[in-house]
Formats: structure tokens, C-alpha cells, sequence
């Protein structure tokens, strides 16, 4: 890896996703705002953060929370006005912090009037801004879609449209139709309003939605049947990263990001496996994006053609989807991002270690001491640092908001005709893979509503807010909130070990531990920021219930072992790792 000096500002950030309706409350009715971010800046500031990623907090009828946008220029009502995030925009430059946000471009909302102009006629000048085709018609007449995709919600992507008799493509819900990126003058007017609008008011870059599938294949072929079961078959491949995409991304940081400096990237970067399809979006040479989120460890565990049926993994998955993006990026001039949650995935605890009242917060900080010390750019998703959980299992649907989860439930108990046995399985993997973990009220303290709102919310608040919440771990030294903020200084002052260092991973069959090593080039810097030459350190993890023994690997064992950092203050055993503890030591 080359010399650290002089690197982009966004390497070295840690980001903080905030879930607008889940944060905080200002005003009492029960959704979060952007005021009630505003008040907790400082929080987040104390933390160790450097940039806010706010999700979309624009305007919109809320059929996807928030990610149909019915007005690029506008801010849904119930989280404000535009005068809040000039606001929002100020206090954080004021505190030496940045602002990104979510740049939902694929679709819009039907809501948006570009498409109400769209799909009033077929002579429409704003017809082609959309993908409309004609029907298909089966054997015995009846009308059928243009091809058998499935959307990622279920069902068909292409809605029928009575008015002008055709369908248009939609990926996502039916209340998201697709842009035709295609057409240059759509082009033109999304980077007008989804873009260039923000960054005047000083927007310092955007976290880049379902980037892959701007451009759509010029024909649209049915996809292999991989479900016979139904009619609608999943089509990731056929519709990701489709023949002109790069064209597309190459023209929209060029004339719509360029002209304002730095601006900073993260792409969301579904079904994209290959290595070498990664390296077109994300090498500096390419100019299109400066990282993106690599899902395999995300992924893992979630059903193949139905994410929310789950299937069997072990460590050892994990080790491998995440060494696969630490490796690749080595001797490149590609970057990469370092993460465990989003609003889009349950909670990481829950998912990679254990929820159990007597590990949670073990396994909080052994995870965050994972990611503070994996290379890239780390984000920290809200409720992370204080080690929030899925929701409990005897939770009912009704609590569940998401869109897809409830899709999933129906379409289980149509297809198992009710089961009472499948359907309970069904529950069972929503309770271990719905979006709708993460989207859970924040825990402020153990008054009403976790202190999240004084009315009733949108969400119901987690059963545990008491046990788990920010006012309880502000003032413990040895809680998942005051561990992440120790290892947010440790990461800043090892930077160039942390950040920038070469990853090697050891004893990879090992199901219990994770060991591997974070070295310095001998072409890095290690005058930037460090406070002692540290060329070196082991990282061990232990991801069981069950005491284990340290993995010492073989060029480790002639050195001298100093602990640096333990999530076990005051209380390490020698060789040995407590169920869910972790570990750095420098080696010289």
C-alpha cells in the first residue's frame, strides 16, 4: 500500500448513519427530526465522529421510508423544513464535522410530479424519463408483464398502468418507478435537483443508493427459473451493473460533484461478487466513487432466494467475506469501508455474536473492536455504540413496519396456506434478519420512551430501553458506549496501522477465534499522527461463550507481546480469551 501522507479527508472519517424518524424527537409527536438531531451533536461529536450520514429525510409519501422521494428539493414535514437543514448544515461545519446524504436516484416516488407528468400520456414529453413498455401475452391471450423479474419486494417489477395501458419498471416497490437514465435530459434534471441542490447549501457528499442499477439492459430477458414455485424470478444479475453504468457514473461526478471539490462517495453495491467489476467503480482512475459498502458479511446467513429464510454459516464465513474486501484493496488505489449495521440489516450483536443479557455487551465491544481495526473508512450505524439488539422473538408482526417484512409474511402464508408451523418459522427469520431491527427508537435513557419522544412513537421502543441506553453507559468506564469512544482515539492516534495498515489473516478454520494482523508498510508514514513507532499488531477475537486460547501465529511468536487494548478493562487472563473478548497487541 503506498504512503499514507496526504490522503483524501473521507479515508479517515468515521461516519455516523442517522435514521431521521428513529433518532430523536423534538416536537413531541412521536417521529424523529432533524431539531431533535440538531440537540445531539454534541453526543455524536464526543463520540469520536467525524460525519453524519443522514437517511432520507426528504420529501415523501413513505411507502419505503423515505427512499421514494416525491421532492429532491424538500424535506418530509414531519422531520422538518429546509430552514432545519440549513441548521443542521451549520452546526456541524460549526463543530469541525460534515454532513452526507442519501442520494435515492434510481427511482423517485409516483408521487413525484416528473412522474405524475410521465405516466399522464404516452405523448408526454416526460414519458421517456420512465421505462414503459408494452404487454406480453401468454397462450391463451392474457396480458402478462414484459418479462418474469421479481422486485425485491416481491412480485413483479412492472406495474400495470390503466390510463396509457402499458407498464413501467419498477425494482423496488410499485411506488417506485424507475428512471431512464438513457435519456440525457433525465439525466440532466436529477443532477440538477438531487444534487447540485444540496451541495450549494453545502452538503459535504452522499452515500449513493442501489448505484448498480441506473443503467437497464437494452432488452429484458426472463431470468433463469430458480423458484419454481412462482412466477416471478430473482434477476439481481440481470439488472445490476448493466451495460452503460460506468458512462453514467463517470458523467455525474465529472459535471455534477467535480466542480465542488472532495466530494465524498459510498456506494451501495448490491449482487456485485466479482472483484474486478469492483475495481471499475472504486479505482481513483476510474473517478467514479471512492468506496463502497461490500455486503458479504451483511449477507451472510440470509436466504439465497429469500433473505428472510435463513441458512447456516459459522465463523469462518465471516472471515472470509470480510478478508476477501481487506485483501483485494492491498497494492491498489482503491478504497474500501469498514461496517456492521445499517438501516437496512438487524443488529450485528444479534446477527455475528450473542444477545444473551450476560454477553451483549461483550459482544459489543468485541465487535467494535473488530471494525476499529479493519482498513477503511468505519461506520458506525445509530444504537451500535450502546450495543442495541434485535427486537425480542415474541414481538407480534404488528410491531414490524417495513415494507419488506411484511410483504415476506404474506407472501409465506400464501405459499404454506396458513401453516402454523412454517408461518412460525417465517417469524422466526424475520426475528433474525428484518430491516425493521435497526429501525427501533433510540435509547436515551430509562424514562418514557427511552427519551426518544414524550408522545406515542411511530415505532415501538424496545423492551430492554432500561437495561440498554446512553444515560446508563455515559459514566461506566467499562460500557459499550465509553469502549467505543476509547476506540475511536486508539484508531485515530494508530491511524496509519488501523486505516491504512496491511491486513493478514491466520487460523482461518478456527469457528471460535478470529486472529489476524495489521502491519505497516515499509514505504507508510508512521510519523502521521502516531505516538510511538508500532509497526505491528495481533488482533484476536473470540466469537464463542467459551473461554479459548489465543492463536499465537508463527511470525508473532519471536516478538515481544505488548496489550494495547482489551475489551476486558483491568482483568485479562494471560493466553486466554473470556467468551466474547478481544484483544490488540503490538508486536515488535
Amino acid at each position: 500500500m503506498a504512503s499514507v501522507s496526504h490522503q483524501p479527508w473521507w479515508k479517515e472519517a468515521v461516519v455516523y448513519q442517522v435514521y431521521p424518524a428513529s433518532f430523536k424527537d423534538s416536537k413531541g409527536d412521536g417521529i424523529g427530526d432533524i431539531q431533535g438531531l440538531v440537540s445531539k451533536l454534541d453526543y455524536i461529536k464526543d463520540l469520536g465522529v467525524d460525519v453524519v450520514w443522514l437517511s432520507p429525510m426528504f420529501k415523501s409519501p413513505q411507502v419505503d421510508m423515505g427512499y421514494d422521494i416525491s421532492d429532491y428539493e424538500d424535506v418530509h414535514e414531519p422531520f422538518g423544513n429546509l430552514a432545519d437543514m440549513d441548521e443542521l448544515i451549520d452546526a456541524l461545519h460549526q463543530r469541525g464535522m460534515k454532513l452526507i446524504l442519501d442520494l435515492v436516484i434510481n427511482h423517485c416516488s409516483d408521487q413525484h410530479a416528473w412522474f405524475q407528468e410521465s405516466r399522464s400520456s404516452r405523448d408526454n414529453p416526460k414519458r421517456d424519463w420512465y421505462i414503459w413498455r408494452p404487454p406480453t401475452y401468454d397462450s391463451k391471450g392474457n396480458r402478462q408483464p414484459p418479462n418474469n423479474w421479481r422486485a425485491s419486494f416481491g412480485g413483479s417489477v412492472w406495474e400495470w398502468d390503466q390510463r396509457t395501458e402499458e407498464y413501467y419498471l419498477h425494482y423496488f416497490a410499485k411506488e417506485q418507478p424507475d428512471f431512464n437514465w438513457d435519456n440525457a435530459e433525465t439525466r440532466k434534471a436529477i443532477y440538477n435537483s438531487a444534487i447540485r441542490f444540496w451541495l450549494d447549501k453545502g452538503v459535504d457528499g452522499f452515500r449513493v443508493d442501489t448505484v448498480n442499477k441506473y443503467s437497464k439492459p437494452a432488452e429484458f430477458p426472463d431470468a433463469p427459473i430458480t423458484d419454481p414455485s412462482s412466477p416471478w424470478q430473482f434477476a439481481y444479475p440481470l439488472f445490476c451493473n448493466g451495460p452503460r453504468i460506468h458512462e453514467y457514473l463517470k458523467e455525474m461526478v465529472r459535471e455534477a460533484m467535480d466542480p465542488y471539490g472532495d466530494v465524498m462517495t459510498v456506494g451501495e453495491l448490491p449482487c456485485t461478487p466479482d472483484a474486478k467489476e469492483i475495481l471499475r467503480y472504486v479505482s481513483a482512475r476510474e473517478h467514479e466513487l471512492n468506496m463502497v459498502f461490500h455486503f458479504d458479511m451483511v449477507y451472510t446467513g440470509m436466504g439465497t432466494i429469500r433473505k428472510y429464510i435463513p441458512e447456516p454459516f459459522d465463523l469462518r464465513d465471516v472471515k472470509t467475506a470480510l478478508a476477501k474486501w481487506q485483501c483485494f484493496i492491498q497494492d491498489t488505489d482503491m478504497w474500501t469501508t469498514s461496517f456492521a449495521e445499517n438501516h437496512d440489516s438487524a443488529r450485528s450483536i444479534s446477527r455475528f455474536a450473542s444477545d444473551a443479557p450476560e454477553y451483549r455487551a461483550q459482544s459489543s465491544k468485541m465487535l467494535a473492536l473488530m471494525l476499529t481495526t479493519l482498513t477503511g473508512t468505519l461506520f458506525i450505524y445509530q444504537g451500535q455504540e450502546i450495543g442495541m439488539v434485535n427486537i425480542p422473538r415474541d414481538w407480534p408482526l404488528e410491531e414490524y413496519k417495513d415494507l419488506e417484512t411484511r410483504n415476506f409474511f404474506a407472501l409465506m402464508k400464501e405459499k404454506t396456506k396458513n401453516d402454523p408451523k412454517e408461518m412460525s418459522a417465517a417469524m422466526d427469520g424475520i426475528a433474525y434478519l428484518a430491516r425493521d431491527h435497526a429501525r427501533t427508537p433510540m435509547q436515551w435513557n430509562d424514562s418514557l420512551n427511552a427519551g426518544f419522544s414524550v408522545g406515542n412513537p411511530w415505532m415501538r421502543v424496545h423492551d430492554n430501553y432500561r437495561e440498554i441506553n446512553v444515560e446508563k453507559q455515559i459514566n461506566d468506564d467499562t460500557s459499550p458506549l465509553q469502549f467505543w469512544k476509547r476506540l475511536l482515539r486508539f484508531r485515530k492516534t494508530h491511524k496509519n496501522l488501523f486505516i491504512y495498515g496491511r491486513f493478514t489473516e491466520y487460523d482461518h478454520e478456527n469457528t471460535a477465534l478470529f486472529t489476524y494482523t495489521k502491519s505497516l508498510d515499509d514505504n507508510a508514514n508512521p510519523s502521521l499522527g502516531e505516538t510511538k513507532e508500532v509497526k505491528k499488531a495481533l488482533v484476536c477475537l473470540n466469537f464463542s461463550g467459551v473461554r479459548q486460547k489465543i492463536f499465537l501465529p508463527e511470525d508473532c511468536q519471536s516478538h515481544t507481546l505488548e496489550l494495547a487494548i482489551s475489551t476486558n478493562i483491568g482483568r485479562v487472563d494471560g493466553d486466554n480469551l473470556e467468551p466474547y473478548e478481544g484483544r490488540v497487541y503490538w508486536t515488535q
